[in-house]
């Protein structure tokens, strides 16, 4: 009952911390690892008999346990290669490709050598702990570019280094674990290890490639009910993990990030609601395992950190990390600005502590004479300095510093629009006048053909598809104008796309029974004050041929200009200080400098009231 009470614990405390941490806007891993901490080693000292409240030993012991960490891990660096997008990343490719080489020999170095020399560990512990530091991982990236938003170049480098570092970095901590293993870096055995290396990375590659075709040829053959697509999807990356693993040791967490990049870059069915359950899933997982590996460290193992680890971290985050981005972002065309941020931001995450945990308990078991048990008890608690001290330093000053280096990436100014129809075509023309990108997605041949011969860029399918998702890059579009002919489709656009874009970022058009019922109140997301439909557009548009524009400094201004037009105009757009803003059912508050984009209204009503 005691193993079941304290697993209860941890998944309550799981969710109260990620609420937390959104209501104070801060990584997650903070409140988890304080949590732990707190409950963990914290709680021996108002314990009458001095033993932790809360204890991960206790629920899973020895090789269970680690089985649980590594599994786990596998499914979070599935989820984090769902996100990775080949398309993303072709201009900055050669900036992670030399992130992923610098990084890991600079960290393994100068980490190796600043422990032996500061906490007088020796070599082959000190690397040791060099190896596990090179890990970044998605659980502690992801939130902190959620919070800063730099830009699109800053982003997606990080991004990209975040979720690929961790199996490489786990590798490297395995070989040089097999090191200290053989005692002997001259032996024949170290041959072997590197040839393990290259044997892991292909194992991992071959099986990860291999189940996300498999799954992928299970979803396009419809050879899974909807029901159990998810399920199907969770179990086929826990079977690559483990599959992998039989093959080569450690070749699990390879093979989980692999499947997810395939699958992101290859046309799957359904894709978005597997990578949302992923999500789920994933912070279940990140949330407990942190709260279980935090609680598992002691207070003798803390109170042996003291300046000269404070010093070390400071190696790590002032020299090391800027040293690896320096040279890897070299003639890249990254400014100074994008690199010193680049710089800043490194933190450490769960994959660290896993590995740590795993290499500290089997080092300090006592089965080899020939390892120093009260050196290698740093290790674990070294790791989580790094993991805590990172996430606290960099997530706290991470967006200010972005503000400081006008680094932040600007608001998304570009629109998708819903239909490649005449009225969409002619809005179109108009916002890519004004300098706006425009994608427009239609699944009419003729609407298609004729927006393209414009020189509009189409997604060829419906705007509930998947492949949107899939196929356009979006980070420049930040409002969706749902223009279709049918009213149910331009309602499921809007609850589609609110996520991705945001409060305020949606609008469709009135509907005809809308229309039709005027005593009815229009949602705030309708489009141009609610005032025409579908049909009532397309006959304006092909009356006004092209927008008007007039200045509109405030009510007064657009009571004047309406007068002109007997009251009878469309007001479409606000272009206030060169930003351009929709006009949805509320009329903007009109300020000085302001220019109202607007077509005249014509219908049956207004040319029989005119005649």
């Amino acid at each position: 009952m005691e193993g079941m009470a304290e697993l209860a614990s941890i998944l309550i405390l799981s969710v109260f911390a990620q609420w937390m941490a959104w209501k104070i806007k801060i990584p997650a891993i903070l409140p988890l690892i304080i949590i732990g901490l707190a409950l963990g080693p914290g709680s021996t000292f108002f314990t009458s008999n001095g033993e932790k409240i809360l204890d991960g030993d206790h629920i899973f012991s020895g090789d269970l346990l680690f089985a649980f960490v590594s599994i786990s891990v596998g499914v979070i660096l599935f989820e984090g290669g769902l996100t990775l997008k080949l398309r993303e990343i072709r201009h900055q490719a050669g900036v992670v490709r030399n992130l992923l080489f610098f990084g890991p020999i600079i960290t393994l170095a100068g980490g190796g050598f600043a422990a032996h020399y500061l906490m007088g560990m020796d070599y082959t512990l000190s690397f040791l702990f060099g190896a596990l530091i090179i890990v970044s991982g998605p659980t502690v990236v992801t939130p902190i570019l959620r919070n800063v938003r730099p830009n699109i170049r800053i982003n997606n480098v990080l991004k990209w280094e975040g979720i690929l570092i961790d199996p490489l970095g786990a590798l490297i901590a395995v070989l040089v674990y097999e090191f200290i293993q053989t005692s002997d870096f001259t032996s024949p055995s170290t041959t072997g290890v590197f040839k393990e290396f290259f044997l892991t990375v292909a194992s991992g590659m071959f099986v990860g490639g291999l189940a996300a075709f498999f799954l992928r040829w299970l979803l396009q053959k419809n050879r899974i009910p909807s029901y159990l697509r998810n399920v199907m999807a969770l179990g086929m990356v826990i079977f690559a993990f483990t599959f992998a693993e039989f093959l080569a040791h450690e070749a699990g967490l390879m093979s989980t990030t692999f499947m997810g990049i395939i699958l992101a870059n290859v046309k799957v069915q359904e894709l978005k609601k597997i990578l949302s359950f992923k999500e789920d899933v994933s912070i279940i997982l990140i949330s407990v395992l942190f709260i279980l590996l935090s609680s598992r460290i002691h207070v003798e193992q803390i109170e042996k950190l003291g300046l000269n680890a404070l010093i070390l971290f400071g190696i790590v985050i002032l020299i090391l990390r800027p040293l690896a981005v320096w040279l890897s972002t070299r003639n890249s065309g990254f400014n100074w600005r994008e690199v010193v941020f680049m710089s800043w931001v490194g933190p450490k995450g769960i994959v660290a502590a896993a590995v740590a945990s795993l290499f500290a308990l089997q080092l300090t078991s006592g089965e080899r004479a020939d390892v120093n048990v009260a050196q290698a008890e740093l290790i674990l608690p070294l790791t989580f300095l790094m993991i805590v001290g990172t996430v606290i330093l960099q997530g706290a000053t991470a967006k200010p510093f972005a503000r400081l280096l006008k680094v932040e990436r600007e608001e998304p100014r570009g629109f998708l629009i819903a239909g490649a129809n005449e009225n969409s075509r002619f809005l179109a023309q108009f916002l890519q006048n004004q300098g706006v990108d425009v994608i427009l997605a239609d699944t009419s041949k003729t609407n298609q053909q004729e927006a393209r011969r414009m020189g509009f860029e189409v997604f060829e399918g419906s705007i509930l598809s998947d492949n949107v998702y899939e196929e356009l890059d979006l980070n420049n579009i930040g409002i969706l104008m749902a223009m279709t002919s049918s009213a149910e489709i331009n309602g499921l656009a809007l609850k589609y796309f609110d996520e991705e874009f945001g409060p305020n970022k949606t609008f469709r058009l009135c509907s005809k029974k809308e229309q039709e019922l005027p005593e009815i109140d229009h949602p705030p997301c309708v489009l141009f004050g609610g005032r025409v439909d579908y049909l009532n557009l397309a006959q304006s548009v092909r009356q006004a041929k092209q927008m008007t524009l007039r200045e509109c400094n405030n009510m007064e201004d657009y009571e004047k200009i309406c007068k002109e037009y007997h009251s009878q105009i469309i007001p479409m757009f606000r272009i206030h200080k060169e930003n351009l803003e929709v006009i949805a059912r509320d009329l903007p508050d009109f300020s000085k400098g302001d220019q109202l984009a607007f077509i005249p209204l014509h219908n049956a009503r207004s040319s029989s009231k005119d005649a």
